[in-house]
Parts: C-alpha cells; sequence; structure tokens
C-alpha cells in the first residue's frame, strides 16, 4: 500500500508521520519547501505536543519521484490545490483515490479535474510548524471522509481510508455523505478565522470579548442558513465548536491569522467567499461574509502597496 500526502505542511505532516508508523504503508511526501523536504529524508518527520515521536519516510520536491499511489492525501492550502494536483497526478491513475482534508469547499471539484475518485474530507487537528522537519501538534481532533458525489468514489475506498488512518492515530470516520461535516467545518472557520486575521486576536480572546463573540455568532447563522437551503444537515453546532476551541488550552491562532502575520494569501475565498457564492446560488442573502471577504481582501492587496 503506497500513500502520496500533497502538501506536507502543519497537517500534512501530522497525517504522513502517523501513516508512516503503520508496517504496512508506504508513505511518500510532496511538498515545495526544500528544506522541510530535505530535513525529512535527513533526520525524520519529527512531532512533538499532543504526540511525541520522530517518524521514517520518503519526501520529495520532485514530482516525478513519486511512484504510483493507492491513495492521496491532500493538506495544501486551498489556493494552491490546482497547482499541486496538476504536478502530482502522475502518481495516482485509474484505480487512485485522493482525498482532500483541507479547508473551505471547492477543493474536491478542483481535484476531480485531474482524477478519477476523490474522497471529501473534514479534518479538525490543529499544528504548526516549529522548524524544518519539526511540527507542533496543537490539538488532536477528529476527521470525517466521505465519497465526493460527482466521482462515484466506491464507498470501500473510503472505508479502507478511514481504517488505515484511524490506525495510525488519526481517528476518521467514515461517512456516507461527509457534506455536512465539512460545512460544519467551513461554517466554523468562517467565522473565526477572517475576524482573528483581521483583529489578530487569538481564538479564545476573540471568543470571550463580547463584539467579536457576537460577529462569531452572526456569521454562523448565515452559514447555517445557506447550508440549510442547500439540504445539509450540519454534524455539529458551530457555536460549541467556537466554545470548544476558546477552552482549549494555550492561545491558539487561526491559520488565517498565522498567514496574515507572514504576509501570505488566504484562503478566504474558499470560506466566506464559498458561502457567499453559495448562498447567490439558493438566494440566501449573506451580507457579513461578504462584508469581511472584502475587508480580508483588501487587506492582502494592500500588501502589493497599490
Amino acid at each position: 500500500m503506497k500513500i502520496c500526502v500533497i502538501g506536507c505542511g502543519a497537517i500534512g505532516s501530522l497525517f504522513a508521520a502517523h501513516l508512516a508508523r503503520l508496517g504496512t504503508v508506504e508513505v511518500y511526501a510532496y511538498d515545495v519547501a526544500g528544506e522541510h523536504v530535505e530535513a525529512i529524508n535527513r533526520t525524520g518527520l519529527r512531532i512533538s505536543g499532543a504526540a511525541d515521536f520522530t517518524a521514517r519516510l520518503r519526501a520529495t520536491s520532485d514530482p516525478r519521484e513519486l511512484p504510483l499511489c493507492n491513495y492521496g492525501i491532500v493538506a495544501t492550502k486551498s489556493l494552491h490545490t490546482r497547482a499541486a494536483i496538476a504536478q502530482a497526478a502522475r502518481a495516482f491513475d485509474e484505480t487512485s483515490a485522493v482525498c482532500s482534508v483541507q479547508n473551505g469547499v471547492g477543493n474536491e471539484e478542483i481535484l476531480a479535474q485531474s482524477v478519477k475518485y476523490v474522497i471529501r474530507g473534514t479534518t479538525f487537528p490543529a499544528g504548526h510548524l516549529i522548524g524544518p522537519g519539526h511540527v507542533g501538534f496543537d490539538i488532536r481532533g477528529d476527521t470525517w471522509i466521505g465519497p465526493f458525489e460527482p466521482t462515484h468514489t466506491p464507498m470501500s475506498r473510503v472505508e479502507e481510508l478511514a481504517g488505515l488512518l484511524t490506525r495510525a492515530g488519526m481517528n476518521t470516520v467514515a461517512l456516507k455523505d461527509a457534506r455536512g461535516a465539512q460545512w460544519t467545518k467551513l461554517i466554523f472557520n468562517a467565522s473565526t478565522n477572517p475576524v482573528g486575521a483581521l483583529t489578530r486576536l487569538h481564538h479564545g480572546a476573540a471568543t470571550r470579548f463580547a463584539p467579536t463573540g457576537e460577529l462569531f455568532n452572526a456569521l454562523i447563522a448565515e452559514g447555517e442558513a445557506v447550508a440549510h437551503a442547500l439540504g445539509i444537515t450540519l454534524d455539529h453546532d458551530p457555536r460549541e465548536m467556537v466554545q470548544a476551541g476558546a477552552n482549549a488550552p494555550g492561545k491558539h491562532k487561526a491559520s488565517m491569522l498565522q498567514d496574515v502575520e507572514a504576509g501570505r494569501p488566504t484562503e478566504v475565498d474558499f470560506m466566506n467567499g464559498a458561502i457567499v457564492q453559495w448562498g447567490e446560488k439558493v438566494g440566501v442573502p449573506t451580507p457579513l461574509n461578504k462584508a469581511l471577504w472584502a475587508l480580508v481582501k483588501g487587506l492582502e492587496h494592500s500588501w502589493t502597496n497599490p
């Protein structure tokens, strides 16, 4: 069994390192960060925090070095999905299945343009890069995966991948319909990420500060209305997830805030932008999501010194 993890940032590294501990799986990591790849090949991939171990696996920045794989796990930032799968598509054939564990919605449609079978995924573990070859495991969490409907991915493939991930220590639930789990996280992210990015508040601080905490709830309500119009039943209440995150130890920064602090483009198009687009399709107004999308895009534009 061969599995290729595409995008070996914090989340991709967590999946790759855990899978590498299974004796029945060969894990290949593909990432464009040369120093990270070199460190993994030289001394292994170290995970510290919620788990502490070092895994040995093969990493490369050259897609030509990837073998034919049974499964792919895509963990890049959503804005890099198209380029990443175009580069790594040679590692998959008509029998391979590729799973997205990325933020937002819209990634599966992009993957389906390059591979036959696509798996819809949502994951809640959190981490951060400490240095080349070293990832901090901040928060444990479950993963939910299911067939991406247009590709008619066999449920047996979803169950097999979920079983491998669970045995590796990344608890994963196979669902026939994973849209509810995906939209639950989408709505959670679309409320917390842009607010954190624009205010520079970590998750707990933004939740406990009344004005931003109330904004979280208003953004969640918009997202819920869009999901309801699409016939999607959420798996959990995003408000409870906001509170749970606020009560977690440490001062966890939303991924969008981490991007803003580093001057990197954000995933706002796949979060708030996606809610706005789906809202327009089903006739549900989303003025708050549209406003935050515009503000984050404006912030990104400011970095170009217009």
